[in-house]
């Protein structure tokens, strides 16, 4: 059975942030509220977790999983940004955007696009998700929240329904105020300029 955690939206209680990292290095999925919409969420080196998120939503291998950060010091030892893509992309963030960027080193293999060897990074604007990630110390493995038979419906958006319906599939579910009922905008810079390839909460035409 999830924990289900209620945390404060505008200043989140260090001792309750600090028992979902403790989930979290345990080996924890946890469903959790961003800027845009709910996501997925586990440790990066967690490879039982990754499989939870793919059982979850039923994806395959062409995946883009997201690296959520911090900030761009922390996102800068994942991706690599030529100094144009970065210009735009520091621009639009903190937001909710996506960006598919060409993945360092640091990435494991098994988060990255097979072929295109990419991977999704976010700096979301949502004060639980900064609080979570700067007691963390690392980017948080995450993949949007939508269900395999969700395509006609709203994502789901309050914390106690997310509970219900996956009491049994994640190890906890955090509310902390509202949350978005709209993906990010995903803009793929792995050919080095943009291409918007998911319309979201993130207003595309910056990079149209």
């Amino acid at each position: 059975m999830a924990k289900f955690f209620d945390i404060h939206p505008k200043d989140p209680q260090p001792r309750l942030v600090r028992q979902v990292v403790d989930l979290l290095t345990a080996g924890g999925l946890i469903a959790y509220p961003t800027d845009s919409c709910y996501a997925l969420g586990c440790q990066l080196g967690n490879k039982d977790g990754l499989e939870r998120i793919r059982k979850i939503r039923h994806l395959d291998d062409k995946h883009h999983f997201t690296l959520v950060c911090a900030d761009f010091a922390q996102l800068g030892q994942f991706v690599h940004i030529d100094n144009s893509v970065f210009r735009s992309i520091k621009a639009a963030t903190p937001g909710s955007y996506t960006f598919i960027l060409p993945a360092t080193k640091e990435v494991p293999r098994r988060l990255m696009h097979p072929k295109k060897k990419t991977v999704g990074a976010r700096i979301p604007q949502h004060n639980f998700v900064q609080a979570l990630l700067s007691e963390l110390g690392e980017p948080l493995l995450s993949s949007t929240l939508l269900l395999p038979d969700s395509d006609d419906e709203e994502p789901m958006t309050d914390g106690w329904a997310i509970k219900e319906r996956l009491d049994h599939q994640v190890d906890a579910v955090i509310e902390s105020g509202e949350c978005g009922s709209e993906p990010t905008t995903v803009v793929d810079f792995s050919a080095g300029y943009p291409e918007v390839v998911r319309r979201g909460t993130g207003d595309p035409s910056r990079f149209e």
